[in-house]
């Protein structure tokens, strides 16, 4: 019988998930705010599909953009989360989140916060030349339970029209990171709304992040694109969602998910996911 199961095992191990105290996997999912209008696209038709496709791919960390809360209400249902962050309009439940999910067993949550995208990050603001929302950042620090080494996450939606906004984002985000985080690792993740060759992309990549696509050990998985904008014949050609790394972190595998079902996607985003193990 127990050859028996390790054979199953064996079988099976492109399933399961990874075991091992180095190794961990992050994703970042704008899951389309809860809009009514969407029809057969809407939140009710998809909120299952989300959850699974969380659930099955077996995330240790994610970040989330566009969820009202009751979308947020809807993944903490899922149990085996942890959640912090803060709905934009008012910082506390009003408005589209940019929050982040920690799996319990994996990460002790040591601190958290939220800030805004504008030059007045501490208050409910509206940042430069963005024309119609508030635009917000999440950030955590956790320990990792396995082996004790601390890590930063950030998690952010960049505005979708301002160029300067964006702009000025990925500034105040690399200077909220070095404050926060200091030494340690550091994942930068979200909807940057910005395609790679975009000088807001410029301004992180010459900080210093590393894109988890390009440092990948293995060969990126998926589409290039992550927008599909609900619609199955989408070039999948526009990558806006990225997960960026600073030090002691590598990246094994990168992959966005083009997961999908009767010819719908669920979500108008596709997800990024990165396997990442701790350097020594």
């Amino acid at each position: 019988m127990k050859t028996f199961f390790l054979s199953l095992l064996t079988l099976l191990g492109g399933f399961l998930p990874a075991q091992d105290a180095n190794h961990f996997t992050v994703g970042t999912f704008n899951i389309r705010f809860n809009n009514p209008a969407d029809g057969v696209n809407a939140w009710t038709h998809r909120k299952d599909l989300v959850k699974g496709l969380i659930r099955f791919h077996h995330w240790d960390l994610f970040g989330v953009q566009e969820a009202l809360l009751d979308q947020i209400q809807d993944l903490e249902a899922l149990g085996e989360y942890g959640r912090v962050g803060s709905g934009r309009d008012d910082g506390v439940e009003a408005g589209e989140f940019a929050a982040l999910f920690y799996r319990k067993s994996r990460w002790e949550l040591l601190d958290s916060g939220t800030f805004w995208l504008s030059p007045t990050p501490e208050i409910p603001t509206m940042g430069w030349d963005a024309r119609c929302c508030k635009r917000i950042c999440t950030w955590a620090r956790f320990r990792d339970r396995t082996i004790g080494r601390q890590l930063v996450v950030f998690n952010a939606h960049f505005d979708h029209q301002g160029v300067t906004a964006r702009l000025e984002s990925a500034r105040l985000m690399d200077q909220k990171a070095r404050e926060l985080a200091g030494d340690l690792p550091v994942i930068l993740m979200g909807d940057f709304n910005d395609i790679p060759e975009s000088p807001a992309i410029e301004i992180l990549l010459k900080a210093g992040y590393r894109d988890s696509r390009a440092h990948s050990a293995q060969a990126p998985y998926g589409p290039e694109g992550t927008f599909n904008g609900f619609n199955w014949e989408a070039a999948l050609d526009r990558r806006i969602d990225y997960i960026f790394l600073g030090s002691s972190l590598a990246v094994e595998k990168y992959g966005v998910l083009s997961d999908s079902y009767g010819r719908r996607y669920p979500s108008d985003h596709l997800p990024v996911q990165v396997l990442l193990h701790w350097k020594p």
